[in-house]
């Protein structure tokens, strides 16, 4: 049955927790919400008790690589399917197929997966494709593999989008690489929401990439120039202009509290938006890993090269919300970074609210932040 309705929830709502809500679900969208609990549901609708739990919107995530032991850059519809699925039990209705810097031949091939499970997904949707790379500057490369980096190429890009069309959502570059501001001129006229990390740009170009067209920053303060007193770089820039949103890594080691506090205060829960970065070692635990080319060892949780450097993330969704709550920033704040300002950044005019009309993308979560069942369109995955 299509049609549901969800008693005895606390309705996490961008303004506001409204306890002991109910929320009608009409084939796969929300029809209307009470402050009350019904009398009777009526035979066309099955009923779920909440059990006084929270009910968000589904979160979703706009940069993962991988997940459960699987690398979405493989090239193959298992590892895209096994993302799908483990974002659904964390909590996403909805992701991009992160890629990493890679050889032209495995980019495509890892667009095609992609492009095979579109409509088919076992889990969260697929909202598009976040191409991480790979024209992102050797000084900052993090992670990504120096052999794979290479400047802005207008043609790789036109033979890139030739294969994946409208799935290219959000590309992350180096804007002060030769070649930086045309490729924005070129990805502007599509529609793409262009980051900017794995930069050495100064406040400067950074002030003229987002002029240009850039509006977003991938992992902020992570593989790109640090702030300083007499050169300030691409952060305090994003930080001066009111449309550049901000990706944030909370899971402890990414950026510390002060920071993610600071990041909110200045650009608000509509200016944030929580991200795993995670690679194929979320849910699975400590071990040895091949990621983008490199050993990746994984210890307490903590992802790093054989340098030290380090190496995505394993947080997941559900996880990230928790500690962003733990820094100090408030629920509803989180709720809105995880789920209403990446719908509105990807441009998903139905998803990232519970309001009527919306689609019934919804995650059940406990007061631990445990996730307790995750519906997409109307129906409980898993």
């Amino acid at each position: 049955m299509n049609n549901k309705v969800l008693c005895n929830v606390q309705l996490l709502l961008p303004d506001r927790i409204v306890p002991s809500a109910t929320v009608w679900i009409r084939d796969g969208k929300i029809e209307r919400i009470e402050s009350t609990l019904p009398s009777a549901a009526g035979e066309q609708y099955e009923r779920i008790d909440g059990r006084g739990q929270w009910l968000m919107p589904g979160m979703i995530d706009v940069h993962i690589h991988g997940a459960n032991g699987f690398d979405m850059m493989d090239g193959t519809e298992t590892s895209i399917q096994a993302v799908s699925r483990a974002c659904a039990a964390t909590g996403s209705t909805s992701f991009l197929a992160t890629s990493v810097s890679s050889a032209i031949e495995d980019l495509l091939n890892m667009i095609r997966s992609v492009k095979r499970v579109v409509g088919q997904e076992e889990g969260a949707k697929i909202a598009g494709i976040h191409l991480e790379g790979p024209y992102l500057n050797p000084k900052r490369k993090g992670m990504q593999n120096e052999q794979y980096l290479r400047h802005p190429d207008i043609g790789e890009m036109k033979e890139i989008f030739r294969e994946a069309g409208s799935l290219i959502k959000m590309i992350t570059i180096a804007p002060e690489l030769p070649g930086g501001m045309e490729l924005i001129s070129f990805l502007k006229k599509r529609e793409v929401v262009i980051a900017v990390a794995h930069s050495d740009a100064t406040y400067e170009e950074a002030k003229l990439a987002f002029t240009a067209g850039a509006s977003h920053v991938t992992h902020c303060f992570n593989g790109m120039r640090p702030i300083h007193h007499r050169d300030p770089g691409l952060i305090t820039a994003a930080f001066e202009e009111q449309h550049v949103s901000l990706q944030a890594i909370v899971d402890q080691v990414h950026l510390h509290p002060a920071i993610i506090r600071l990041m909110h205060r200045l650009k608000g829960a509509e200016g944030m938006v929580l991200i795993t970065d995670a690679l194929q070692a979320m849910g699975m635990g400590d071990g040895n890993y091949i990621f983008g080319g490199h050993q990746v060892t994984v210890s307490e949780g903590v992802a790093r090269l054989e340098d030290g450097t380090l190496a995505s993330s394993t947080v997941t969704m559900n996880e990230a919300l928790r500690l962003t709550v733990d820094t100090g920033i408030s629920l509803t704040d989180a709720v809105q970074m995880a789920s209403t300002t990446p719908a509105n950044i990807l441009g998903l005019r139905s998803k990232g609210k519970i309001e009527p009309g919306y689609d019934a993308d919804l995650v059940l979560l406990d007061e631990q932040f445990r996730v307790v069942w995750t519906m997409i369109d109307g129906q409980i995955i898993g």
